[in-house]
């Protein structure tokens, strides 16, 4: 059925800014796809409220028309959660970009979604505080995306997701009305629907101010960079870190390739070319801590076979130490055509083995793959390099990607850990949830959503979008523990034994 988009514009234009309104075709395109450029979608329509009244006359109109919605920030979300796959009007927050307010005394700011991640610490530094969650595309994202995919980062290791640094959300429901979810208290009495709406990727509301937790700037901060001789030692030294009862603020790992993307990048050396990976670790805290916790850490990385070390203790130093891992995916992106990005995890136990087993998948697909990913809470990247003009290909790249979230479910893991389902892994989920885990969820949608409005088709999988192909993707097995392939295929999964 088409909806009545004529009418719908001149309803919306009825009550928001002349601006605030886009229907040219060529500005549309600017919304056809978000990070994962896999999935592309025109919409029919786009607004960009700028208030929380604007917002909830927007979803009433929505309710009354029968019109589906899909909430977006900035784009830079890598699930194709953002986009419209089916006729739905697009609800645009990047204008949203206020504080509404700064209490210092009690360490917590209230921002619009559409302000940007590294923003929130910008506005407090000078008063000696930062905020902890930073993705790695900190200066772009957004914090009403951060909210809506549960977003990490580098320091998720030691503080956590964004579910751990939000304490009160603003909320205009699907049909219009607005409500407050949690509190300024870190624990408040009732059912956690703060919790609840967190990272439920836009499919039961559009959260139109957020409160958040701030945190003290540690007193030191010092940066690690050890280089290895093959990935498996590295992820070796992530586990005795780990095993040791060591806590870093963050722990990253980057593999040859793309290390020398990154460096190629800044026209510099600043990585070893010759490393098979690199390990950035972050320790932050009191000074006597930090000093004896990278001594011990510098002795471990050293027993697991790293070749060198670096600590890294001012400022700049350090700034540049991490530029590199901040930029590694635009690194990349210099060198291959195009690339599709995976957000799996696996037990820190697992990495080595897991790893392995990646690179024989992509030897087997023939198709290079490259790895960078928050190694201290085993949240993989691995991106799959591939020309998007090669014929047949993005089956190929998709059907890989199926297999590195096999891999990492059968190791004890999951599908995602930060950049949520959306589109992109929604025929997936019944490879972690049985029915009845997916009926309860929906039964939990329905509630804020009685209609289904809020981003369609999203997270959950349906006859229309997945059919069977995700029980039927064919797969190699590997034997995880020795590293190699078994003499036959399974048709199903994607054994780990």
């Amino acid at each position: 059925m088409t909806l009545p988009w004529g009418r719908i514009e001149r309803r919306l234009r009825q009550f928001l800014p002349g601006r605030a309104v886009v229907a040219r075709r060529q500005e549309l395109l600017t919304y056809d796809s978000d990070g994962l450029t896999l999935h592309r979608q025109e919409p029919p329509l786009a607004v960009l409220p700028e208030t929380t009244e604007q917002v909830a006359a927007v979803l009433s109109l929505c309710h009354e028309e029968g019109v589906p919605f899909v909430a977006r920030g900035s784009g830079t979300g890598l699930s194709g959660g953002a986009v419209a796959e089916q006729e739905s009007l697009l609800v645009v927050t990047s204008r949203m970009r206020s504080v509404l307010a700064l209490d210092l005394e009690n360490q917590r700011i209230t921002v619009q979604p559409g302000v940007i991640n590294s923003w929130v610490t910008r506005a407090v530094s000078g008063d000696g505080f930062y905020y902890a969650p930073d993705p790695s595309s900190q200066v772009v994202c957004s914090i009403g995306g951060n909210v809506a995919e549960n977003a990490g980062g580098v320091h998720c290791l030691k503080y956590g997701v964004t579910s751990n640094h939000v304490l009160e959300l603003e909320v205009v429901l699907p049909d219009g009305r607005i409500t407050r979810l949690g509190g300024s208290l870190a624990e408040m009495p009732g059912l956690d629907l703060r919790g609840v709406f967190i990272g439920s990727e836009g499919t039961l509301g559009i959260a139109t101010a957020i409160t958040l937790r701030l945190l003290r700037q540690p007193q030191t901060v010092q940066v690690l960079l050890a280089d290895f001789p093959s990935m498996e030692a590295a992820g070796e030294a992530v586990r005795r870190v780990t095993e040791a009862g060591v806590l870093p603020a963050g722990m990253e790992i980057m593999d040859n390739f793309t290390i020398n993307a990154v460096d190629d990048l800044f026209g510099c050396d600043e990585y070893p070319r010759d490393a098979a990976a690199v390990l950035l670790i972050e320790l932050d805290g009191r000074l006597e801590e930090v000093d004896a916790a990278a001594l011990r850490t510098m002795e471990l990385c050293r027993r697991a076979g790293a070749r060198s070390l670096r600590r890294a203790e001012s400022d700049t130093d350090r700034a540049l130490l991490w530029k590199g891992r901040k930029s590694a995916f635009a690194a990349v992106g210099r060198i291959t055509p195009t690339y599709y990005v995976q957000d799996g995890v696996v037990p820190r136990s697992a990495l080595p083995a897991v790893l392995a087993a990646i690179e024989l998948l992509s030897r087997r697909y023939s198709l290079p793959v490259a790895n960078v990913f928050h190694a201290g809470d085993g949240n993989l990247h691995p991106l799959i390099l591939y020309d998007a003009s090669q014929e047949g290909v993005q089956d190929r790249v998709q059907a890989l990607g199926a297999d590195i979230l096999r891999l990492c479910i059968d190791a004890g893991g999951s599908i995602t850990g930060e950049h949520g389902v959306g589109a992109d892994k929604r025929c997936y989920m019944d490879w972690m949830f049985s029915p009845d885990d997916l009926s309860t969820m929906r039964l939990v949608r329905q509630a804020f959503d009685p209609e289904g409005r809020a981003n369609p088709g999203k997270l959950f999988p349906t006859p229309r979008s997945c059919g069977e192909s995700a029980r039927l993707a064919r797969t190699v097995r590997v034997n995880v523990a020795a590293g190699k392939e078994a003499d036959r295929p399974l048709p199903a999964s994607l054994e780990v034994f």
